[in-house]
């Protein structure tokens, strides 16, 4: 009888670790800059808390992280990571950076290599990734505007990662969609970003219910 006892215990510790695992949500994970940090905007009204939101309404067991920082670029998310997903091991992570790089006018060889080391970085460690583009204005010239654009399809297609091309897609020369500095978007385009990038995201959570 106690032998029995105690393979029992040992059976259950052994499962214990994947019953845990099954009970927790899993993670999304969003490392952006200021158009997902919420800049300018009331506390819980951008689009990461609206994606949440819709989680729970449509019934899929994730929690969504959101480790944005406004004026970010694509060195600071690659510098944040490691430690971001270690901490959260996410099933999947949103990476929005490269605006920041753009406005700047620096090198897009630069930013096109930290945002492929960042796809490659989370998918090693079992994340599925979205990448999500950004434009620039046509003033900072049709070269770089083209090479900034291209990065972003370009690092999505090598890696295999899931792509939103445009996060400001069906708003962007609309001016009262943005706050006076033309940058952020206001809080009635913040559905408008979520829809956006949830046409992409939805693919990589599995069926509601059940958390990929």
């Amino acid at each position: 009888m106690f032998s029995r006892l105690v393979f029992m215990f040992w059976m259950l510790l052994g499962t214990w670790p994947a019953m845990a695992a099954a009970a927790s949500p899993s993670v999304i994970l969003i490392l952006g800059d200021s158009i997902s940090a919420g800049y300018g905007l009331p506390a819980d009204s951008g689009w990461p808390a609206l994606l949440q939101r819709r989680l729970a309404t449509e019934r899929y067991p994730y929690t969504v992280i959101n480790a944005s920082i406004s004026g970010d670029t694509s060195a600071g998310g690659r510098a944040r990571l490691d430690a971001l997903l270690a901490q959260h091991r996410p099933s999947v992570t949103v990476i929005e950076l490269g605006g920041n790089d753009g406005l700047r006018g620096g090198s897009i060889d630069a930013m096109r290599q930290n945002l492929d080391a960042m796809a490659a970085t989370a998918q090693k460690q079992g994340s599925r990734v979205l990448l999500v583009g950004m434009r620039m204005p046509p003033n900072y010239g049709p070269a770089y505007v083209q090479r900034f654009d291209a990065s972003f399809a370009d690092i999505a297609k090598a890696r295999k990662t899931a792509l939103v091309p445009f996060l400001f897609e069906g708003f962007a020369d609309n001016e009262t969609m943005f706050q006076p500095d033309r940058i952020h978007p206001v809080q009635a385009a913040q559905p408008k970003l979520l829809d956006n990038v949830w046409r992409e995201l939805k693919p990589l959570l599995g069926p509601p219910g059940k958390a990929g």
